[in-house]
């Protein structure tokens, strides 16, 4: 729909009070000078060739925030437009001048969680054999839980991949590969029973390799770099032609997401209020992951 069916809408406009029953604010990171910033404020595809003023972002802002407290209410397929906007108290013309759509209002929400979930991903630890270890995987444990209660209407739509394109379900999908590479790495760093042979196929995380390879029932995953015939493994995890095996890394690979997977259905029973005690649950995620990587 154009803009120009709503003439009476202008850029930066601000109709109405604040919305009623605004949802959660989302989680931010800090860029310079101490400023929150998000990606999402930025509106969406009818909002990218212009810079927005202060108005038009905090016009943007309470949009999201409407929109975010239907999602997470009523789901996003039952949620209109219609119902975006009376939430947020203004008129499907200032909508229009930001959003395109729906889906393009729920890719501006996804930005924001996408971003956070990113710096929570290049935030991961190397999770020494000790106490300091433990608490720093706890640490980052409860902000990954922090980041997910923000985001958790937007993750769980995210999930449902007949709800949202296939473009956008991929987006968090590769972030999903990211974060699992990053908990191999992380825990694996100071764990010598993990490393994978010098110069074997596995001496480098390959989650998205050995998750689709075993899903699939070959078994088998190729270096980085090498041709298929030089860096195939077999399901036993041995490097092809080499008879080195690379079984300590590909069981840490599948060990990282199968505490992934823990993290993100902990997180969503937390978020879907089945009365879970949130700090007993990330000391129960902490020890678990902890035991997972560093068992003797």
């Amino acid at each position: 729909m154009s803009r120009e069916a709503f003439p009476g809408a202008t850029s930066g406009e601000a109709d109405g009070p604040p919305a009623a029953r605004p949802a959660k604010p989302a989680a931010r990171s800090r860029a310079s000078g101490g400023r929150p910033k998000r990606p999402s404020l930025g509106g969406g595809r009818p909002a990218q060739d212009r810079e927005l003023r202060a108005q038009g972002r905090q016009t943007v802002r309470r949009l999201l925030e409407a929109g975010l407290a239907e999602f997470d209410e009523r789901g996003f397929q039952a949620v209109r437009v219609d119902d975006i906007v009376r939430r947020a108290r203004t008129s499907h013309g200032t909508f229009y001048l930001y959003f395109s759509n729906k889906d393009d209002f729920f890719k501006a929400l996804l930005r924001d969680a996408l971003h956070d979930m990113g710096v929570i991903t290049d935030a991961f630890p190397v999770v020494t054999r000790n106490d300091t270890g433990r608490a720093a995987l706890r640490r980052w444990v409860h902000t990954f839980c922090e980041t997910y209660a923000a985001h958790a209407a937007v993750i769980r739509i995210l999930s449902q991949a007949d709800v949202v394109g296939e473009e956008v379900w991929g987006d968090g999908l590769q972030l999903l590969f990211r974060l699992a590479e990053a908990i191999t790495q992380g825990m694996t760093a100071a764990s010598p029973k993990w490393q994978a042979p010098a110069g074997s196929a596995g001496g480098r995380p390959g989650v998205r390799r050995a998750a689709a390879g075993r899903a699939a029932g070959e078994g088998r995953a190729s270096s980085e770099g090498q041709a298929d015939g030089e860096g195939q493994r077999d399901g036993e995890g041995q490097a092809a032609g080499e008879g080195q095996t690379a079984a300590p890394a590909g069981h840490a690979e599948l060990t990282a997401v199968a505490c992934l997977m823990m993290l993100e259905r902990v997180n969503y029973l937390l978020s879907v209020e089945v009365r879970l005690p949130r700090d007993e649950m990330v000391d129960r995620l902490t020890a678990i992951m902890f035991a997972a990587f560093h068992s003797p």
